[in-house]
């Protein structure tokens, strides 16, 4: 039974960030907390600790419950965490995600998108916050 965990690890392994380099990449710019102070991708997390994380430019709040090392599917995720976020910002939360996973519809016929075109789609789905970084630079 593991005692201690690397954050960015247990962050990507109970799928709050898709990837692992985007979980440490927002550690590294101080969007995970533990009671205010700014914690590194290398910090060793442990149970009952209550993680403060900005996602999205939301506050989202978390007590780890068990320490993973690897991903696992999001049903066995579940239980290794408790979501203490606020029900108001929660909802917030979910209307903003809503529609954001559905690709685009193309008219039948009219082939791939050309470099201009995806970069207007690109814009419109709005990749920069995808990636972990805020429009407000928080």
């Amino acid at each position: 039974m593991l005692k201690k965990v690397r954050l960015d690890k247990w962050l990507w392994s109970v799928r709050i960030f898709k990837t692992r380099t985007i979980a440490t990449n927002a550690c590294k710019s101080g969007k995970v907390k533990i009671e205010g102070k700014p914690l590194k991708p290398s910090y060793l997390v442990t149970r009952e600790e209550i993680l403060e994380v900005r996602k999205e430019g939301f506050d989202l709040k978390f007590k780890v419950v068990e320490l993973l090392e690897k991903r696992v599917s999001a049903a066995l995720a579940e239980p290794c965490y408790e979501n203490l976020t606020p029900q108001e910002e929660m909802n917030k939360y979910k209307s903003w995600y809503i529609g954001k996973g559905r690709p685009e519809q193309r008219q039948r016929g009219a082939g791939r998108p050309t470099k201009r075109e995806r970069r207007e789609l690109d814009g419109y789905k709005d990749y920069d916050n995808y990636l972990g970084e805020d429009l407000e630079g928080n």
